[in-house]
């Protein structure tokens, strides 16, 4: 229990939640837009996928603590099928973008 508590201790105090997010779901949104989207759509895309990222963030944000007094668990259960949704969804229908071109991306969404 004591090296348990130590770790979310160094956890909370080297902000580790903050640089896991910022290298992991944090930057999806602007990854993604760079890669996939055609220069035509590209602007209203990126202000759509800006918009919902925020929006999202502030979402999580709003209700972490009425979740945390419901159940610490239960949040975290949610926090976890999210991501495991998430990365479902990655691994289905995002591409592989390495080494293709534009148009080859965009013939893989036709």
């Amino acid at each position: 229990m004591a090296l348990s508590l130590l770790v979310v201790s160094i956890s909370f105090y080297l902000k580790v939640m903050v640089i896991a997010f910022s290298l992991g779901l944090g930057a999806m949104p602007w990854i993604i837009m760079s890669e996939i989207l055609p220069i035509n759509i590209k602007g209203l895309a990126g202000s759509f996928a800006t918009l919902a990222n925020w929006f999202f963030s502030w979402l999580v944000t709003l209700t972490a603590n009425l979740l945390l007094g419901w159940s610490s668990g239960g949040t975290f259960i949610i926090y976890t099928a999210v991501c495991v949704f998430t990365a479902g969804f990655v691994a289905i229908w995002v591409p592989e973008t390495k080494g293709k071109t534009l148009e080859e991306i965009q013939q893989f969404f036709r």
